[in-house]
């Protein structure tokens, strides 16, 4: 099979979650060497050793803004590169296609009457695009591809798609996600961001979803209880956010407690997840959660939500909060603060249960999904 795969943001530096399941997904694929895959992105710099792959062709398209690019440039592409499938692998995908087509679908926030469609301008700007396309392409591909059985039955319920065409395939985590003992790599990750020898650590950003506010409220209850008795690792957040977050939620007491990472690149992550004492991941909403994953993989203990996705990943690995309950969440972590014993329970069902999950997993049933797909004539919708 010739498989066109558009991964539009995958060469841009500060990547996140979907450009990371691209780029994993990818890099396992270029192990069957009897397909070729070309990769459809948008020019950038960093190009992940992606290159070295010789059955990866790594195509750049211009093509101005996104929609615009997935909507023109694309198709014309698939049909230049000779490209018997295509995979779209970010929630979207172009109207008009010549070969048969499957979707990665995320999630559904962005169809969903929440408040979480606020954030920024680019992220509401996102969300109203998947508002527009995702109704109309899911009437025309051949498969959708979901992250976790949760999402697929929202999926499924909200678009009312025939449940046989609608598939989970789960994401993984890397092998550099693992035990690090070599001290002198942590020791040297502390003095880069300027980490402490015991922390909590949060991926936090603007999106709503991560729950921000919510965790701010949580540490600032402790904090006043004199409960808060390790410092608090932010990644991704600025220090303005961070700043009129506290002073909305009347926190300002917590600053001190409170050390901001900027953004860490993904091949630094797992040496943070190695130095921190607890991870922190309460979202009020995942399609999958793979942070989760990636900490229990480092031994660090998890907690995370009780809603959408993250129990199906965490399993009994973590401990998990209603993230809409600022109680609750102080309460769960204030617990793991003064268990050690508790703790070290979790790290070995963490790591456990991250041993689950593999890339050469995902790829193997992306490879069915493909064939069965080039082979379908099937409508998605059902009837």
């Amino acid at each position: 099979m010739r498989i066109g795969i558009e991964a539009q943001r995958l060469l841009r530096p500060h990547k996140h979650g979907m450009d990371i399941v691209a780029l994993e997904t990818i890099r396992a694929l270029a192990d069957y060497s009897e397909h070729e895959f070309v990769v459809f992105v948008k020019p950038d710099c960093d190009y992940d050793g992606l290159h070295n792959a010789p059955n990866i062709q790594l195509v750049e398209l211009p093509g101005g803004p996104y929609p615009v690019w997935e909507q023109y440039a694309l198709p014309k592409a698939v049909k230049k590169y000779g490209i018997d499938l295509l995979h779209c692998t970010a929630n979207t995908a172009p109207l008009n296609c010549s070969v048969p087509l499957v979707l990665t679908l995320h999630d559904i926030i962005f169809l969903e009457n929440q408040p979480l469609l606020r954030g920024s301008w680019y992220q509401r700007f996102g969300n109203q695009y998947r508002r527009w396309n995702v109704p109309q392409i899911v009437t025309k591909c051949d498969r959708i591809v979901t992250v976790s059985d949760f999402e697929r039955q929202r999926i499924i319920d909200h678009l009312k798609l025939d449940p046989d065409r609608v598939v989970t395939i789960w994401n993984a985590v890397n092998d550099q996600f693992r035990l690090i003992n070599d001290a002198t790599q942590i020791a040297n990750v502390r003095l880069q961001y300027k980490l402490p020898e015991e922390f909590i650590f949060f991926l936090g950003n603007t999106d709503p979803k991560k729950n921000v506010r919510g965790v701010l409220k949580a540490l600032l209850l402790l904090k006043q209880q004199g409960q808060l008795t390790l410092p608090v690792v932010i990644s991704n957040l600025s220090a303005t956010s961070l700043h009129d977050t506290l002073t909305e939620i009347k926190g300002l007491a917590l600053i001190d407690d409170i050390i901001l990472c900027g953004y860490i690149p993904n091949y630094i992550l797992p040496l943070v997840y190695n130095a921190a004492t607890i991870f922190l991941c309460p979202s009020l909403r995942e399609s999958f959660g793979l942070p989760i994953l990636e900490s229990m993989a480092c031994g660090t203990p998890v907690i995370t939500s009780t809603t959408s996705s993250m129990p199906e990943v965490a399993g009994n690995a973590a401990l998990l909060v209603d993230p809409t309950s600022v109680e609750d969440m102080a309460s769960q972590i204030d617990r793991l603060i003064q268990q050690p014993i508790l703790r070290n329970n979790l790290r070995q069902k963490g790591l456990a249960r991250a041993a689950l999950f593999s890339w050469q997993a995902t790829a193997a049933k992306l490879l069915d999904v493909y064939s069965e797909s080039i082979n379908a004539g099937k409508p998605l919708v059902a009837s």
